[in-house]
């Protein structure tokens, strides 16, 4: 378990050198953070830094040692930093999926994995890694081969530093993920959708979802082109808006959904996550149709009460627990 002190000296430590690198060598805070977590990970100052800075972080550094540290709390000091320096940013793509909601999208994948030793695993739109590494510390007793894609370049050096200080084997590819895609299909896929439109409207009319005049909307043909890289009956956890089928673009989403899809479960996530009721979100899971696809009775749909509330939550995870049993493992 990740206790607090722990995040907290390690936060210390990535912030103070971060703000040095920041203010000595005139970079953004984001990627003076990318300085620090190449410098924390290598265990090496780079000798081109002036010398006043290499002995500022040489003292900082000795404070603490990332072997000592488990790979939670490594993950929930870096957010910590990534979180401060997205308050600088304020780019509308820089958001991060919620801790709360990134645990609970693993622990989902972990049940659908249950029986597996090995699976591969991509998230499209991998942001600086945070839900992906979440994913993947409660995966712990799997083997993972695991690809991100990110066309953002700072967020992906984030998600490199982020990835390599947990010890995690991530292959990431700097591209639009609507281009494209070199990486082989895979057993599952993860994503915290960024909502809005596509700007190249020739690209998203060779997609099912893709409006035939005007522009299309990103994050659903971020669903169609990761589910065409899902192995046939391979599993999809979406982080998307909780209008998704209410949309002017929805009837073209679900078209595409009937042939090519089945829905699994919708989790309405707690009101209180988001600023406002335009901004709330729902975890859509799928399953790709192919030979073996399980067809269960009925999907799983929840409204996820506030996950402070322990209770409330515990009769949510008794009904997961219990459709696992009846629709999931039965067809096993």
């Amino acid at each position: 378990m990740s206790t607090f002190k722990d995040v907290e000296k390690m936060f210390i430590v990535m912030d103070n050198s971060t703000t040095k690198i920041k203010d000595k060598l005139e970079l953004t805070y984001l990627d003076a953070l990318v300085e620090t977590g190449e410098n924390l990970f290598f265990q090496e100052i780079p000798k081109e830094y002036p010398k006043e800075l290499i002995n500022d972080l040489t003292e900082e550094y000795k404070k603490v040692n990332l072997t000592e540290f488990g790979k939670e709390e490594l993950r929930k000091a870096f957010q910590l930093a990534v979180l401060k320096g997205m308050k600088e940013a304020v780019q509308p793509h820089h958001a991060m999926t919620p801790d709360a909601v990134a645990l609970f999208t693993g622990y989902l994948v972990q049940k659908f994995i249950k029986k597996a030793e090995q699976i591969t695993l991509l998230d499209p739109v991998t942001g600086s890694g945070n839900l992906l590494t979440a994913v993947l510390n409660q995966l712990k007793e799997k083997q993972c081969d695991v690809f991100g894609v990110e066309v953002d370049e700072t967020l992906l050096r984030l998600a490199w530093v982020n990835a390599n200080i947990q010890k995690h084997s991530v292959e990431l590819f700097h591209q639009d993920v609507i281009k494209p895609l070199y990486a082989d299909p895979v057993d599952v896929v993860v994503a915290d959708l960024p909502v809005g439109y596509y700007p190249d409207d020739e690209t998203a009319k060779g997609f099912k979802v893709g409006e035939k005049d005007g522009h299309t909307f990103a994050h659903h043909l971020i669903m169609e082109q990761s589910v065409n890289h899902l192995k046939d009956t391979g599993i999809g956890v979406y982080i998307v808006p909780n209008n998704l089928f209410e949309s002017e673009q929805a009837d073209l989403l679900k078209n595409w959904m009937k042939d090519t899809v089945t829905v699994l479960g919708l989790f309405q996530l707690p009101e209180s996550l988001f600023k406002s009721k335009v901004h709330e979100k729902s975890i859509l899971i799928l399953q790709k149709n192919g030979e073996g696809a399980i067809k269960p009775k009925q999907a799983m749909l929840a409204q996820l009460p506030s996950f402070s509330n322990k209770t409330g939550l515990a009769k949510v995870m008794e009904q997961i627990n219990e459709w696992f049993k009846t629709e999931w493992e039965r067809e096993k």
